[in-house]
């Protein structure tokens, strides 16, 4: 499914700052999952001010899923804000992960 001017198949990057209650309630684990399931790569991580941070790359449409699941998050979580920012990919992932 592509626009016309091919939004939704060109290449991206996220990356995005998740606050609330993000940490303690498998939020990364379902942030891999649904990255893994959208066909992105990149990381997920906790920051120590209590918030997580993601940096995704893929197509448009998929990074757009992924960027409503962050604004929903876990069945647990209680998602106060996201920053989002755009970026060009850089194509340094093969894979998405748990980033320490």
């Amino acid at each position: 499914m592509t626009h016309q001017n091919g939004q939704a198949t060109q290449e991206a990057r996220l990356h995005a700052i998740v606050q609330g209650r993000v940490q303690g309630v498998s939020f990364r684990y379902y942030a891999i999952t649904t990255a893994q399931r959208l066909g992105l790569v990149g990381w997920v991580a906790n920051r120590w001010d209590g918030s997580v941070e993601t940096v995704a790359e893929g197509t448009r449409q998929a990074l757009d899923e992924f960027l409503s699941f962050l604004h929903r998050g876990s069945p647990a979580a209680m998602v106060e804000s996201v920053d989002a920012k755009w970026h060009s990919p850089s194509g340094e992932f093969s894979s998405f992960r748990l980033r320490y």
